[in-house]
């Protein structure tokens, strides 16, 4: 994969507060992960570095190019993770031949290259706008996960015209706080732990999965915390008012085995809240749900984003 942007390397960005990796073999390190992590996804339809003003994003799109086949699909991925972490998604996603996208987070470890400091949390929905508005993309759906799905509504607060709907999984600091188990991880991904302790606090995070053998997406994101600096403001979390003013129709999926947050309070909040909310908990699904659930993942998604494109009225358990 030939890159026309090059990546943040060295302490420089450090001084100027950017994500960035240390030095040259970090990121050759890394980039051998994201590669072999990416030979497991479908091969990319097309493959765009898009300007923004806070930097180039990675995105990548799947399946058709939209014609005809409904309003197009943007996937967020989760913290320390990038585009490969959707590989057992996409093939479901795509089957409904409407175009989806993803996108490499921007400061995070990924082949998105951040350019402009971050100077608050607000800042993720203007470079997402940004980007939708570059793509071509008018009223997208987004699909988001952990704090993709904050990212996701923190879009939703910013340009609301630009969003179809939402679906968050298990979105984090949204509807729940964030636990004390959850901020050991964090920890866990800046510290200089050995690679075992990262493993088993992915592993942690994952609802106890075995990640010993040969999984390039755990991989991954154990590389990006390993070989990634990153200067994010703290996700803020939003009052119960700015949850509420938040009009656009939403699929909340909260894991009943989730550590982010409390699973039961957080439904609690977002079935009160969300102004066109339907919120299911699965009882059985860990953080990671969308690499447990995969099919159950892409048919729920599928058939809400596929009812609001034909009548616009958001439907399900809630």
């Amino acid at each position: 994969m030939n890159d026309l942007v090059r990546p943040n390397i060295g302490a420089e960005f450090r001084r100027r507060r950017l994500g960035h990796f240390p030095d040259a073999p970090a990121y050759a390190r890394y980039r051998r992960d994201y590669d072999r992590a990416m030979a497991d996804l479908p091969a990319p339809d097309e493959v765009q570095d898009v300007p923004t003003g806070f930097g180039t994003v990675r995105v990548y799109r799947f399946g058709a190019d939209g014609a005809g086949a409904g309003r197009p699909l943007l996937l967020l991925p989760g913290r320390t993770a990038s585009t490969p972490m959707w590989a057992s998604n996409l093939a479901g996603l795509t089957a409904s031949r409407r175009a989806v996208y993803t996108a490499d987070l921007l400061g995070e470890p990924g082949l998105s290259v951040q350019s402009k400091p971050f100077a608050s949390s607000a800042d993720q929905g203007v470079w997402l706008a940004e980007l939708l508005t570059a793509l071509g993309l008018d009223r997208t759906h987004l699909l988001g996960v952990s704090i993709g799905g904050w990212t996701a509504f923190q879009l939703a607060r910013h340009a609301p015209e630009k969003v179809a709907s939402l679906s968050l999984l298990d979105p984090a600091n949204l509807f729940g706080r964030i636990t004390w188990k959850a901020v050991a991880v964090s920890l866990g991904s800046i510290g200089p732990f050995p690679e075992s302790w990262r493993l088993r606090l992915l592993s942690w995070i994952s609802g106890g999965a075995d990640l010993s053998g040969d999984e390039p997406v755990a991989d991954l994101i154990s590389a990006g915390m390993r070989e990634f600096t990153s200067f994010l403001p703290p996700p803020t979390y939003f009052s119960d008012e700015q949850v509420a003013a938040v009009s656009v129709p939403t699929l909340a999926v909260i894991a009943g085995r989730s550590i982010i947050h409390n699973p039961d309070r957080a439904a609690d909040r977002a079935r009160r809240l969300l102004a066109q909310g339907v919120v299911e908990l699965w009882p059985d699904a860990s953080h990671a749900l969308n690499g447990e659930f995969p099919e159950r993942v892409s048919a729920r998604v599928l058939a809400f984003i596929d009812q609001l494109d034909a009548d616009g009225v958001p439907r399900g358990r809630s």
